[in-house]
């Protein structure tokens, strides 16, 4: 059986070159840089993966001069993998940032990234994903579907002949939708650096976006995974007011890329928050921000 690693949620930053091999199957080439000690980096929670419930992996090791292959087909008491998003969500020193609650955004995960030392966690991310409803008012509208390739649609439409968890039926059948992926993250480090300065964590956002969401766009083939970040690290940023509760802030934007909108801002509890909303989608959006606890609290 492949193991699933909690924890990574983005297998496109440079770990693996991936393709459908047929339907509900995907193959995933590991690079030797994303694997270690015989373990998969993957995590079905990932936006790109909810649509397959059988998974081939591929790595071989350099250090051990072997291909190693995991399939397996996740069964349909399988947990939903945003359980464990949860309770690791707890561990979160500071307030989850989201986008204000509006009838055109429905959230459908809050995944976390961490990395820990002798000392524990040393950092944190933790990323709201949202399905967007362009007509919220009618949901069958069909200027709400996204707009899918042939393949695409065909993997997302396709049955297998075996049993899926619901919460991966469910999560297939949102994929039909666009999505806000990931599009906004609240970072929390114990310690600070050139590295997580507010500046360099919105571009870090934004290359993700950009490098995940608009490859073709950007000149980018599917398997090209060593090409330059689409923006440099000094990329210019410029002053800017941020709603976050009902609060006017002190923000930063990136309002020069053709295809995003990124807007960030210091939280007075020591972390950050980025967000990052392709262009596209900003007429059905409300750009103000709100702590997801409380936005619970008070509906």
């Amino acid at each position: 059986m492949w193991q699933v690693v909690s924890g990574i949620h983005d297998p496109f930053r440079g770990c693996c070159d991936w393709h459908v091999v047929m339907g509900n199957l995907l193959e995933v080439a590991l690079t030797p840089q994303s694997h270690r000690n015989h373990t998969a980096i993957i995590d079905p929670a990932c936006s790109e993966l909810k649509k397959f419930s059988r998974v081939l992996v591929i790595c071989h090791d350099p250090f051990h001069d072997e291909t190693m292959h995991f399939a397996g087909v996740l069964p349909e008491d399988a947990p939903d993998p945003r359980e464990q998003h949860a309770e690791l969500l707890k561990r979160m020193p500071i307030p989850v940032i989201e986008l204000v609650a509006q009838s055109s955004l429905e959230v459908t995960d809050v995944s976390v990234n961490s990395a820990t030392d002798s000392d524990g966690y040393s950092a944190m991310t933790a990323s709201v994903s949202a399905t967007l409803w362009r007509n919220p008012e009618d949901k069958s509208d069909p200027i709400n579907l996204a707009d899918l390739d042939d393949d695409t649609r065909r993997a997302i439409e396709e049955v297998p002949p075996w049993p899926r968890p619901t919460w991966l039926i469910e999560r297939v059948k949102s994929m039909r939708y666009p999505a806000l992926w990931e599009a906004v993250q609240t970072n929390w480090h114990r310690e600070e650096s050139e590295l997580n300065t507010l500046d360099s964590l919105l571009v870090q956002h934004t290359n993700s976006i950009l490098m995940n969401q608009f490859r073709e766009e950007l000149g980018l083939s599917a398997h090209d995974w060593h090409a330059p970040a689409p923006l440099p690290e000094s990329t210019a940023t410029q002053p800017v007011d941020v709603s976050i509760d009902g609060e006017i802030m002190p923000g930063i934007e990136i309002d020069t890329d053709p295809f995003v909108y990124a807007v960030g801002a210091k939280l007075a509890n020591g972390g950050t928050f980025t967000a990052v909303i392709p262009r596209e989608h900003l007429p059905f959006i409300t750009l103000k921000f709100a702590t997801r606890n409380q936005q619970k609290r008070e509906a």
